[in-house]
């Protein structure tokens, strides 16, 4: 099918890296029982954007030069590790009910940070990009592995499995964050934990 093979254990081995606890889960989690899930839905979509932005530089070969030139890796790599170091501090040292129940009129703003929010924080880490140079080509023809059109549709089918799975959780997130804001301790435990998260996922990045 357009270059691809075993298309079925390609779809069986994404949603086990999806739904695998990381980055992205905590983000929109945190963003569903923060903010409600209108955030969540827009954390979603970004992050799933970022995957068809890394489909895309895999399909054009980008993520080829990625993963042979040291001093692209580094600036990539570096520009990740200090983005997620930043949101990782800012959550520490964040002591407010970061779930409050409050309603602001900035959500028109907040709906397009959250979209960009998740966006970066998927296009920035440069380990997305080689584990898709390295997990595609798998489920590629040989024939066909300069061609960018297998490389799009695995990418598109990677997205949609991930934008159902975060959909899926932001659901579930948001119908039980009422009773979950209703406890200030949770609240300031979620920052912290989001923080740790940030920041270790921005020191594995500089370690890889």
């Amino acid at each position: 099918m357009m270059g691809i093979e075993n298309f079925i254990t390609f779809m069986l081995t994404a949603f086990v890296f999806v739904i695998t606890p990381g980055i992205d889960t905590v983000f929109v989690l945190n963003k569903s029982i923060g903010q409600g899930r209108k955030s969540g839905i827009n954390a979603t979509l970004g992050i799933n954007t970022g995957i068809l932005a890394h489909t895309f530089f895999a399909a054009l070969g980008l993520s080829v030069i990625l993963s042979k030139s040291d001093l692209a890796f580094v600036i990539i790599k570096y520009i990740g590790f200090i983005y997620l170091i930043y949101l990782g501090f800012s959550k520490l040292k964040n002591n407010k009910e970061v779930l409050s129940l409050k309603v602001g009129n900035e959500s028109q703003k907040k709906v397009k940070s959250d979209f960009w929010s998740g966006f970066l924080t998927n296009t920035l880490n440069p380990k997305v990009a080689l584990f898709f140079l390295a997990f595609f080509p798998q489920f590629i023809n040989p024939a066909q592995i300069e061609n960018p059109v297998p490389f799009i549709l695995l990418g598109f089918t990677f997205a949609a499995i991930g934008t159902i799975w975060y959909l899926g959780l932001t659901i579930f997130a948001s119908t039980f964050s009422q009773k979950i804001k209703s406890n200030p301790k949770f609240n300031i435990w979620l920052n912290k934990l989001s923080g740790f998260v940030f920041i270790l996922m921005g020191v594995k990045i500089i370690l890889s």
